[in-house]
């Protein structure tokens, strides 16, 4: 497989502005934290690390396998036949080699030409055109007994609602939050009706999961409606990444309530994930709230991680811990540094990269990289595809240089094979 030589691009962002998720909450200056490190000459050393590298990755093309037919099943009103895939993938348990629900994926292609227009318009500062949302309802009313019809117009309305609180300004936030709540009641509303253990459907359970942002107390049973849906469906990462983002301070729990749940739902999925599960809820938490690190357990964090790699051994899934390890556990000091304690647990986290590069990463998957430094909440913001992957590229081989720079300043070279990371010697 050819190398593919590091490019800059003039559409990466180089701004340091303050990131902000959808929620409205400010997201870790990863970036700038990249840049603020001494590189000891990294940019030179990189060309010494041979590393095959996947553009277009089989998680990627699965992802868009299943939104492109859920498209374009919409877009032709073939209702009856995507929700019968819905149905079949809920019932077969069917995901992407990554581990994404081909379910979800399937509603969010349906789905997408109606949030786009209504994101679009939101953006311009104008009512987004109801006829879209409106078609989809009376789709929804015509299959009234059918889950799948209803899954896909109450997860409409719930992006829609995101949408309106995305774009509130501190004039119109009043309004943009009673618009959210209307969304989000018509979509309860519409799932009332359905039971996702009772129809054997995780899809539904995690649409109850994401109706909780429109809750009044969703504290008191964030932990309950997540047991159901990781209980449903545990094989899949995302319920528990999902769980750990929603058990933070800002959200609906406390740093008690996560590292409480992490362990419950270790002890649940034991069978599956061994330990797993345990990093799995505090992998997207650690990534969005530093103070998480205050109560990890870090021993059970790293055997969750090598549980994990040891049961799936895809390398979509090894580039994410890696680039987890590499960019968002990287030591930080100065003002960014957090106690003694907390910044030896991320080092002790950070230095589990050596592993997971020298037995397990043998091809790189670029757009991860850069997703993990600019932060997945930001896709709507991101710039284009080729310098994502691009930058993504870059910035894996510099975070690999930097952490064997010393293996390889004499020269030499290390490469990355099937067969794990061995070194070469200088010429």
């Amino acid at each position: 497989m050819p190398f593919e030589p590091i490019a800059k691009s003039d559409n990466f962002p180089q701004d340091d502005r303050p990131r902000k998720g959808r929620d409205g909450r400010l997201l870790p200056d990863l970036l700038g934290l990249l840049r603020r490190k001494p590189q000891k000459d990294i940019d030179n050393l990189t060309k010494r690390i041979l590393l095959p590298s996947l553009p277009v990755t089989d998680e990627e093309m699965a992802r868009a396998t299943h939104q492109d037919k859920g498209q374009k099943l919409a877009r032709q009103e073939m209702w009856e036949e995507l929700a019968r895939l819905i149905e079949y993938g809920d019932g077969a348990r069917l995901r992407t080699p990554g581990g994404e629900n081909a379910t979800m994926l399937l509603a969010y292609g349906a789905r997408a030409d109606v949030v786009a227009a209504a994101e679009d318009a939101l953006h311009d500062g104008v009512e987004p055109d109801p006829s879209g949302i409106s078609a989809l309802e009376e789709m929804q009313a015509e299959h009234h007994d059918n889950y799948a019809c209803a899954l896909i117009a109450a997860l409409t309305h719930i992006d829609i609602g995101w949408a309106w609180r995305a774009s509130a300004t501190e004039r119109r936030t009043v309004e943009h939050e009673a618009r959210f709540h209307r969304h989000f009641k018509r979509a309860d509303e519409l799932l009332a009706k359905f039971d996702g253990v009772d129809l054997d459907a995780p899809s539904l359970a995690a649409a109850q999961c994401a109706l909780l942002a429109g809750r009044q107390k969703p504290r008191l049973r964030v932990a309950d409606d997540y047991e159901k849906l990781i209980d449903l469906d545990p094989d899949s990462p995302r319920h528990m990444r999902a769980l750990g983002e929603a058990l933070l301070p800002a959200r609906y729990g406390s740093y008690e309530m996560l590292d409480l749940e992490a362990r419950r739902t270790a002890a649940r999925t034991g069978e599956v994930w061994g330990a797993g599960a345990y990093a799995w809820v505090y992998l997207d938490a650690l990534a969005l709230d530093p103070g998480a690190l205050e109560r990890l357990d870090c021993d059970f964090f790293i055997d969750g991680l090598r549980d994990i790699v040891s049961r799936k051994r895809d390398q979509h899934v090894i580039n994410q811990l890696s680039a987890f390890c590499g960019i968002v556990m990287t030591p930080r000091s100065g003002k960014a540094r957090l106690p003694s304690g907390s910044e030896a647990t991320r080092a002790r986290v950070h230095d589990c990269l050596d592993w997971l590069l020298e037995n397990h990463l043998h091809e790189l998957h670029p757009l991860i990289w850069s997703q993990t430094l600019l932060n997945p909440g930001l896709t709507p913001a991101l710039p284009s595809r080729r310098a994502l992957v691009a930058k993504g590229r870059q910035t894996a081989l510099r975070v690999i240089a930097q952490r064997f720079s010393e293996d390889i300043e004499d020269g030499s070279s290390i490469a990355f094979s099937s067969s794990g990371m061995y070194r070469l010697p200088a010429l």
